[in-house]
């Protein structure tokens, strides 16, 4: 089993490009690189250097490369649709442009990616994690999101050949069982792949192995993160939304919280995973000194344990 490990902005707290906390890029792609990692996400867009040549350079410079880049926001609203369209040519253009992931793979499609995550409904981040409270779109909101994410996929695969991934997200509109199933159903796997996410899965209340396995011939690429069970349970009990709950510190290092990695690793050694992982640990910005410390933690644990 051939796997290969990238990390992302976000375990440095780097979400929301107008946080006015977000830690200096050069601080990502130093750390990242400095861990042992290859690869990295994008990030939010113009978080990094948005020129090719100028992201080319810096990418040299820590000998890094591009595994994804990512749509983080409102999938929903037809107004704010013209803005994705926008961005998903902006991102597609740079990954088409820039030192990229190496393109191993099995039965998924290879890197780079383009991950979509619908997230911007403050009802939905309000009750992630809570699927029993939280308020589901009418038909008519859900089939507008589902030709949304259909024409942003065909942009990235059409135009670019970028893979798009689509990735259940804690307090998101497509986070809980019931609405991943109609995910898969509504979009086929030759318009968009699944990037399933140990982590979320496990926060929206779904066993990570159990949904690995009912989604494997639709999941192209992956996000590990852990969660602390304690801290989790607290956030839930007290109703956080989910960015309050990853402040508190509800993701956590991995191997240090309740996701078993030795039967993850068995499943995917099992069915011979050769994609991309990639570990994301959300936090405040404002504690991104420890980031170094908790990206080169999850990688060692990873590797000690056969990854």
């Amino acid at each position: 089993m051939t796997i290969h490990i990238a990390n992302a902005p976000c375990s440095w707290g780097v979400d929301n490009p107008k946080n006015p906390f977000l830690p200096p890029w050069q601080k990502v792609l130093s750390e990242a690189a400095l861990a042992g990692y290859k690869s990295i996400e994008l990030g939010p867009w113009a978080y990094l250097p948005a020129e090719p040549a100028e992201l080319t350079k810096q990418l040299n410079n820590f000998s890094l490369s591009l595994v994804a880049g990512t749509i983080f926001d409102d999938l929903v609203s037809e107004a704010h649709f013209p803005a994705m369209v926008e961005l998903t040519h902006n991102i597609c253009r740079i990954l088409s442009n820039v030192p990229t992931a190496e393109k191993v793979h099995g039965k998924n499609a290879p890197a780079p990616y383009l991950v979509i995550i619908d997230f911007g409904n403050p009802e939905r981040a309000k009750y992630a994690g809570q699927s029993d409270k939280a308020p589901r779109l009418s038909t008519e909101e859900w089939q507008r999101m589902m030709q949304h994410i259909t024409t942003l996929s065909d942009i990235a695969w059409r135009e670019y050949g970028v893979r798009p991934v689509i990735h259940p997200h804690a307090g998101g509109c497509i986070e809980y069982a019931d609405e991943l199933a109609q995910l898969v159903n509504d979009i086929p796997h030759e318009v968009a792949g699944l990037c399933l996410d140990t982590g979320h899965l496990y926060y929206s209340g779904m066993d990570p192995i159990t949904y690995l396995q009912r989604y494997w011939e639709r999941i192209d690429y992956l996000h590990f993160k852990d969660i602390n069970d304690a801290v989790w349970r607290d956030a839930i009990a007290r109703g956080l939304d989910f960015f309050t709950a990853c402040a508190e510190g509800v993701m956590c290092p991995i191997g240090k919280g309740a996701i078993d990695y030795p039967a993850v690793r068995a499943f995917l050694a099992e069915r011979n995973y050769q994609g991309w992982i990639t570990i994301e640990q959300e936090r405040d910005p404002r504690n991104a000194d420890t980031s170094l410390r908790d990206v080169t933690a999850s990688l060692h644990y990873l590797q000690s344990v056969g990854f």
